[in-house]
């Protein structure tokens, strides 16, 4: 106001320089964002289970099972299992016993592509 231009706030400011500086510099240190997405989800429990075939049945018949009744499934005996996470189809295998436990060994793991497709 006294004909002199007066500074813009900032300009010149070393110290409004640096904060910048330091902001940049925090971001190249930073992992890029889909990196920090996975790990969001890393420790997440899902559902693991193996399913060795289906059926339907009438109530009636539902109603008159019992103690040693067979129910026949839509699979041969041979047939690889289905496994399931959270109810979608991620591979298929067979039944092994590890240290009298049963575990499952993967023959077929179905790609990251046909398992989005069949969640559409």
């Amino acid at each position: 106001m006294n004909g002199e231009e007066e500074p813009i706030e900032g300009e010149g400011d070393d110290e409004f320089q640096d904060d910048y500086s330091q902001v940049d510099a925090k971001k190249s240190s930073e992992p890029p964002a889909d990196e920090l997405n996975m790990d969001v989800i890393l420790d997440v429990p899902v559902t693991l289970s193996m399913e060795i075939g289906r059926t339907q049945i009438a109530i009636r018949n539902l109603l008159q099972l019992n103690q040693g009744s067979i129910v026949e499934l839509d699979r041969f005996a041979g047939e690889p299992l289905d496994v399931l996470v959270n109810g979608t189809l991620i591979a298929h295998g067979e039944v092994v016993v590890i240290n009298d436990k049963f575990g499952i060994r993967l023959t077929d793991v179905i790609s990251v592509s046909e398992r989005v497709k069949r969640l559409a």
